[in-house]
C-alpha cells in the first residue's frame, strides 16, 4: 500500500491534514479523489479515514514554496464534506492557517528565526496575503505556551495573523449585494465579505434565542431548513450563483451578549452548526456590526476604542481587532487581527483506503 507524507495539525479551532503540494497528484480531480480517500469521505463517522466526523475536522491545507515575489509560501484550503464526497475550495480557513507557517518551517520551505519567525502567506482561494508570526526559539517551532483560544483545552504558542486587502476577496466587494441590509424571504440580512462570505441575520427572526448549544442546533431541523433557504438566496444575490452545493456563504445569527463579549453568535456551515466561529468568518461577522444600518448592530456592545472586538460562541469567545477607514466614500478595512495557536499532532505517512 502506498501512503503519503501528511502532517496532522490543530489550526485555531479547527483540525486538518497538511501536505506539500508536491506530495500530491497534480490532477485536481485524481488529489480530490485521495483526499477524500484519506479523510474517509463519505461516511457520517469518517471511521475510516482522519476525519472526524465533522466539517471543522474534515479539512485540508496544501502548501507549497511561493510562486511569485511578495510572499513566502502558497496555501491552498480544500473543505471536504464529511457524509457527502464533496471537495470545495470556494473559501479559505483562517484556523488552519494558524498552522500553515509552521507546518513550512517544518518542510523547510521557510528559514527560521531564532525566536520569532514571520511569514507571508498568498491563501490562494482568495488572492490574499495573510502574515502569520510564531515562536521558533533557536531557530525551531516551538507550539508550548500559555496561550489559551475559546473551544481548545489547554494553553499553547501564540500565532498572531493580520490580514490585509481582504475586503471582497471571493465575491469580489465587501458588500458583494451593493446594499448593507437585504431582505431574503422575509429575513433581514447583511451580506458581507471580509475574507469569508457571511450572511448575518437576527437570531430572534430565525425563531431561536442565539443562546442555543451547538447540539440544541443541530437538533432543529426546521431550524436547518430555514438556514438553507435563506443562504441560498442570499448567495445568489451575493453573486455566487447555486450554492446548495457549497459551504459558502456561511450564516451567522447574531443576538445580544452574555458573557460579557460585544455580541453573540450562532454559525452555521453550511446548515450545521459551527462548535465556535470560524477566524475569517468573525472577521466579517465584526466587519458587517461596524457598519451603520447593517442587521444587528444595534446589539453590539462596542469596547473601548483601540480594544478588540470579543465575539460570544457556543465555546467561548474570538477576539478580533479592525482597523476601519471611515473617510468619504465607503467604508474600508485597512487590517485585521487575530490570535490563535495550533499543534502539531503527528507527523508521518497516512494510508488512503484503496
Amino acid at each position: 500500500m502506498t501512503g503519503v507524507r501528511c502532517m496532522l495539525m490543530r489550526g485555531g479551532t479547527s483540525k486538518g491534514a497538511y501536505f506539500l503540494t508536491e506530495d500530491l497528484p497534480v490532477d485536481p480531480a485524481t488529489r480530490d479523489d485521495l483526499l477524500l480517500r484519506i479523510m474517509g469521505t463519505p461516511d457520517p463517522r469518517q471511521i475510516d479515514g482522519l476525519g472526524g466526523a465533522q466539517p471543522v475536522t474534515s479539512k485540508v491545507a496544501i502548501v507549497s514554496a511561493a510562486g511569485d515575489p511578495g510572499h513566502d509560501i502558497d496555501y491552498l484550503f480544500l473543505q471536504l464534506g464529511v457524509e457527502e464526497a464533496t471537495v470545495s475550495d470556494r473559501q479559505t480557513c483562517g484556523n488552519l492557517l494558524a498552522g500553515v507557517g509552521q507546518f513550512a518551517v517544518e518542510r523547510g520551505l521557510v528559514p527560521a528565526d531564532q525566536d520569532r519567525t514571520t511569514v507571508r502567506v498568498r491563501l490562494l482561494n482568495t488572492g490574499t496575503i495573510a502574515v502569520a508570526t510564531f515562536a521558533t526559539p533557536g531557530g525551531e517551532v516551538d507550539y508550548s505556551g500559555g496561550t489559551a483560544i475559546s473551544g481548545v483545552p489547554g494553553t499553547a504558542a501564540p500565532v498572531e495573523l493580520d490580514f490585509t486587502e481582504t475586503e471582497g476577496s471571493v465575491c469580489g466587494s465587501l458588500l458583494p449585494t451593493g446594499r448593507i441590509r437585504d431582505e431574503v424571504g422575509g429575513i433581514e440580512v447583511s451580506c458581507v465579505d471580509n475574507g469569508m462570505p457571511v450572511v448575518v441575520a437576527r437570531a430572534a427572526d430565525l425563531g431561536v434565542t442565539g443562546d442555543e448549544s451547538a447540539g440544541e442546533l443541530a437538533a432543529d431541523t426546521a431550524l436547518a431548513e430555514r438556514i438553507d433557504a435563506v443562504r441560498t438566496e442570499a448567495g445568489k444575490l451575493m453573486g455566487l450563483g447555486d450554492v446548495s452545493g457549497s459551504s459558502v456563504p456561511k450564516t451567522t445569527l447574531v443576538s445580544p451578549p452574555r458573557d460579557g463579549g460585544a455580541i453573540s453568535t450562532r454559525t452555521f456551515i453550511p446548515v450545521k452548526p459551527h462548535p465556535s466561529i470560524g477566524v475569517l468568518g468573525g472577521v466579517s461577522v465584526v466587519t458587517a456590526l461596524l457598519l451603520d444600518g447593517a442587521v444587528g448592530r444595534e446589539f453590539l456592545v462596542a469596547p473601548a476604542a483601540g480594544e478588540p472586538i470579543e465575539i460570544e460562541h457556543p465555546s467561548g469567545k474570538l477576539a478580533v481587532g479592525i482597523e476601519f477607514d471611515t473617510g468619504d466614500g465607503a467604508p474600508r478595512v485597512r487590517r485585521s487581527t487575530v490570535i490563535r495557536t495550533a499543534r502539531k499532532l503527528f507527523d508521518g505517512i497516512v494510508f488512503p483506503r484503496s
